[in-house]
């Protein structure tokens, strides 16, 4: 029987897939599907309330925000994935 190693992360990565989040308007399953992370980790990190910027300001309502992400957050997204691939890991976007 095999076992599967658990992945971790660092407290970087959660701090920029916090702050892709608050800052993308996207969903958050959106969102952590493009990470390829579950959907309850990038929850449980946004829980903790902070990002590398400070705490973290999300729209209270889904629409405050607007669907179709910004140049400037679709880069964030872009840096967010090199950053996650060079870190070794691989995924599907």
């Amino acid at each position: 029987m095999t076992s599967k190693t658990r992945r971790t992360f660092t407290d970087e990565f959660k701090r920029e897939a916090v702050s892709l989040l608050a800052g993308s308007g996207r969903p958050l399953t959106q969102v952590a599907a493009e990470l390829g992370i579950q959907p309850s980790m990038l929850r449980a990190w946004r829980g903790n309330g902070t990002t590398a910027a400070g705490p973290v300001s999300l729209p209270a309502r889904a629409g405050d925000v607007t669907a179709v992400p910004s140049a400037e957050q679709a880069e964030g997204t872009a840096a967010c994935r090199r950053s996650w691939i060079g870190r070794g890991w691989s995924a599907t976007f």
